[in-house]
C-alpha cells in the first residue's frame, strides 16, 4: 500500500510511556485502503483483540477500514507478528514486552505473547493523531517492557456491589493503560457478592440479592483474560466476614444470630480457627471458587481482625493456652497456617493484607500492604514477595500527582537487588464505602491512569507538568468505553438542581472536590445505607481546575512581565466566577440537597471570585490595595478551608499566593 508521509510532527500523549521511544518526521497517512496481517501465529484471542483496535480505529478517525486479517503481510498497513499464545494461565510472569516501529510505509508490532501483543495494539492505538484533514501515525520506533510485573485495582464490591457492565468498562480502561490485575473484593461485613452452590446460603441470605452469579463471575474472568487482565478474588477472612454468619453462624466465634452490617469500619466478629468443622467449610468453599478463579493467587484478607470475640470465648481461650498460643495474632496466625494449607490442596498462593506477615507462613505468601512503604520493605527483607498499596488509595481523594510520586520502589530504598526483585508492584485501591455504580468512575479514572505510568514507566518518568497534560488527553479516550468519570458530573449537578439549565453549577462544580473518605465518614456517618446523592457526590476528585490555576498563578507571580497570557487566562477565570455566582446561589436556594450541603460554599464562591479579581488589578499597578485588604482576604480563605459542605475548594492555594504578592498602600 502506497502513503504518504504525514507532515506533522509526534505529539506525545502516550500513558504509560514507554521503555524507550525514539520519533521520526512524518509518519503514515490513515485510509480506507487500511489493511493488517498476521503472517504468524494467531488465535481467538488475538483475533478479536484485532477486531476490536480496528473498529477503535474506526471509531476515532471516521475511516471505514477492512475487519479481514491477512495471512500474506506483503502490503499490509499494520503486520503484528506474535510468537505464540502465551500463557495458558496468565500468570505473574507473563511476558508482556512488545517492539512498535511505524514508518511511512506502514506499522509493524513485535511481541512474543499475544498478551504483548495487546499492550502494543493499545500504544498503536494511543499513537493516532490528526493531520489537517486527515490521521496518521507518527514514524517512532518503540521497545517496551513494564517496570513492575504486578499492576492493579481493587474494586470492593463488598460494601456496595457493583454490577458486571459497571465491571467490565472498568476492565476496558485498565487494559487500556495497561494494567494487568483485577483485584475482585467479593466479600465484606456487608455483604456476600458471589453465588455458591455449595453454601447457598452465603450469597442468599448475605447480600440484599445483590451478587454475581457463576455464570457472571465466569464472564468477568473471561472477559479479563481476552484484555490480558488476571482475576484475583478476595474472600475476606477471618475477619470482616459478618455477611457469611448471616447464612452460617456455625463457623463464627459466636453464637449468632447475625445480620448483614450496614455501619462500616472494625468488626468485633471473626471466624472460629478452632474448630475443624470451619477448615471442611472453607475447603469446600475454596475448592469450588477455584474452579472459577484459575489465577494461581487467592487473597484471604486478614486485616483488621481484632480479636474482641476470640478473646469472649471461654473455648477459644482455653484453645490459645492448650496451644501456646500467646495472643489473637498468634491465634490469626494459626489459622492463616490452616488455610493456607487449603489453597495449597488446589494449587493456590496466598495473598493478604499486611497483618497476616507472620515468620510462621513459608515465603510465597504475598503481603499486600495497606501500611506503606516501611511495611513493604520489612516484609521484603524478610524474605516476602509484597505489592504496594498505601499511597493509591483512591478514596482518599488525593491528586493524581500525589499518587503518581508514590513508589513502590524509590530511588532511596535501602533493599538489596535481591530483596528489590521481591516487590512485585503496586496496586490501586478502590475502596466502596462512599460510592456506587453511577459514581465509581469519576473516583477510578483518570487518575488512575497515572498511577498504571507509575507501574509501567521507567522510574525516572516523573514530570508533573508532562503527565498531566497527557492525562487530559488519555481522559477523553477512556469515554470510548462507556465509563461516565466526566460525564456523570453533569447528570448529578441536574439530579441536584432538577433542572437543564446547569452552566453556572458547572463552573461552581469545577473548582470543588470531594473531601476525603474519612473527612466525609466523620461529617456525615455514613453507613451502607446513606443515600448517595449530594453535591459530594457530582463533583470529580483532582479536576482540571487545581491543577491549571496552580500553574497559571505560579507562572504569572515568577515573571508578571513575560507572562500577560497567564493574567488573561485568570481573568477569564475569575470573570466566569463572578458571572455564575448569583446563579448559583439562586439554584443552591431552590434545592433543599443543596442548601444543606452549599449555602455556604456558593457565597464563598463569589467571594473568591472577587478576591481573584481585586488581587489580578492590585498585582496590575492600577492602584494599591487599601489597607487591611490582604488580612481580610486571607480571612475569608481561612474559611473556605474549613470543613463544609463535604466539599472542598481545589484553588485556595493558588489565590492565597497572589494575594500574599498584593502590596497594601
Amino acid at each position: 500500500m502506497s502513503a504518504q508521509s504525514a507532515q506533522s510532527s509526534f505529539t506525545n500523549t502516550l500513558m504509560p510511556q514507554p521503555s524507550k521511544l525514539t520519533a521520526e518526521p512524518g509518519g503514515f497517512i490513515l485510509k480506507p485502503s487500511f489493511t493488517v496481517a498476521a503472517p504468524q501465529f494467531r488465535d481467538g484471542r488475538l483475533d478479536a483483540a484485532i477486531g476490536r483496535t480496528l473498529h477503535r480505529l474506526e471509531y476515532e478517525t471516521g475511516i471505514p477500514v477492512a475487519k479481514d486479517i491477512h495471512k500474506d503481510p506483503a502490503g499490509a498497513s499494520l503486520i503484528i507478528e506474535v510468537k505464540g499464545a502465551g500463557e495458558v494461565i496468565q500468570s505473574v510472569d507473563e511476558d508482556e514486552s512488545y517492539s512498535l516501529h511505524v514508518t511511512a510505509n506502514g506499522a509493524k508490532l513485535q511481541a512474543n505473547t499475544v498478551v504483548g501483543a495487546l499492550r502494543g495494539m493499545e500504544t498503536l492505538l494511543q499513537l493516532v493523531q490528526p493531520d489537517h484533514s486527515t490521521y496518521f501515525l507518527p514514524a517512532v520506533s518503540i521497545e517496551d517492557t513494564p517496570r513492575f510485573r504486578w499492576r492493579g485495582l481493587m474494586i470492593d464490591c463488598g460494601r456496595h456491589f457493583e454490577p458486571v457492565p459497571v465491571i467490565k468498562r472498568t476492565l476496558d480502561g485498565m487494559a487500556a493503560v495497561k494494567l494487568n490485575v483485577f483485584h475482585w473484593h467479593l466479600s465484606e461485613d456487608q455483604g456476600f457478592r458471589i453465588e455458591s452452590k455449595l453454601y447457598p446460603k452465603l450469597a442468599g441470605m448475605g447480600s440484599d440479592g445483590l451478587y454475581y452469579t457463576q455464570e457472571q463471575a465466569k464472564e468477568v474472568v473471561a472477559y479479563a483474560r481476552e484484555r490480558g487482565i488476571r482475576v484475583i478474588p478476595e474472600f475476606d477472612m477471618p475477619g470482616h466476614s459478618s455477611a457469611w454468619f448471616v447464612g452460617y453462624p456455625e463457623i463464627s466465634s459466636g453464637s449468632g444470630p447475625y445480620e448483614i452490617r450496614r455501619e462500616f469500619g472494625i468488626s468485633d466478629v471473626a471466624m472460629d480457627p478452632t474448630r475443624d468443622s470451619t477448615y471442611k467449610f472453607l475447603d469446600g468453599f475454596v475448592g469450588e471458587m477455584s474452579a472459577i478463579f484459575p489465577d494461581p493467587y487467592f487473597h484471604i484478607g486478614g486485616d483488621e481482625t481484632n480479636g474482641v470475640q476470640w478473646k469472649g470465648n471461654p473455648r477459644i481461650v482455653e484453645f490459645m493456652q492448650k496451644h501456646d498460643l500467646k495472643d489473637t495474632a498468634a491465634l490469626q496466625a494459626y489459622f492463616n497456617q490452616r488455610l493456607l494449607k487449603i489453597l495449597v490442596k488446589y494449587h493456590k498462593h496466598m495473598i493478604g493484607w499486611d497483618e497476616v506477615l507472620n515468620p510462621a507462613l513459608p515465603k510465597d505468601v504475598v503481603v499486600q500492604s495497606w501500611r506503606g512503604e516501611a511495611s513493604l520493605a520489612a516484609g521484603a527483607k524478610q524474605g516476602y514477595q509484597g505489592i504496594l498499596s498505601a499511597p493509591y488509595y483512591l478514596d482518599g481523594m488525593k491528586s493524581a500527582e500525589q499518587h503518581y510520586l508514590a513508589d513502590p520502589l524509590p530511588a532511596n530504598s535501602d533493599l538489596t537487588p535481591e530483596q528489590r526483585s521481591l516487590i512485585l508492584g503496586g496496586e490501586v485501591c478502590m475502596w466502596g464505602e462512599q460510592l456506587y455504580e453511577r459514581t465509581i468512575d469519576s473516583r477510578i479514572w483518570p487518575r488512575t491512569a497515572a498511577m498504571a505510568e507509575r507501574f509501567w514507566s521507567p522510574e525516572n518518568v516523573r514530570d508533573v507538568d508532562d503527565m498531566y497534560r497527557r492525562l487530559n488527553t488519555v481522559s477523553i479516550r477512556l469515554e470510548v468505553f462507556g465509563l461516565t468519570h466526566l460525564t456523570q458530573e453533569d447528570v448529578g449537578l441536574r439530579a441536584l438542581t432538577g433542572s437543564a439549565d446547569i452552566d453556572a453549577m458547572r463552573v461552581f462544580a469545577s473548582i470543588l472536590e470531594p473531601v476525603s473518605f474519612g473527612e466525609r465518614y466523620e461529617g456525615q456517618h455514613t453507613s451502607q445505607l446513606t443515600p448517595l446523592n449530594r453535591l459530594v457526590d457530582a463533583v470529580r476528585p483532582d479536576p482540571p481546575s487545581r491543577y491549571e490555576v496552580q500553574v497559571l498563578v505560579h507562572a504569572l507571580l515568577e515573571n508578571p512581565s513575560q507572562h500577560s497570557d497567564e493574567k488573561h487566562q485568570l481573568e477569564a477565570a475569575f470573570s466566569a466566577w463572578k458571572a455564575a455566582a448569583p446563579k448559583v446561589q439562586q439554584r443552591v436556594t431552590a434545592s433543599p440537597l443543596l442548601t444543606e450541603d452549599a449555602a455556604a460554599r456558593a457565597q464563598q464562591f463569589a467571594q473568591l471570585a472577587e478576591i481573584g479579581s481585586q488581587a489580578l488589578a492590585y498585582l496590575a499597578g492600577a492602584s494599591s490595595a487599601p489597607t487591611g485588604w490582604k488580612q481580610n482576604s486571607l480571612t475569608v480563605l481561612d474559611n473556605a478551608k474549613k470543613p463544609g459542605g463535604l466539599v472542598r475548594f481545589t484553588v485556595l492555594g493558588p489565590l492565597r499566593d497572589l494575594v500574599n504578592a498584593v502590596q497594601e498602600k
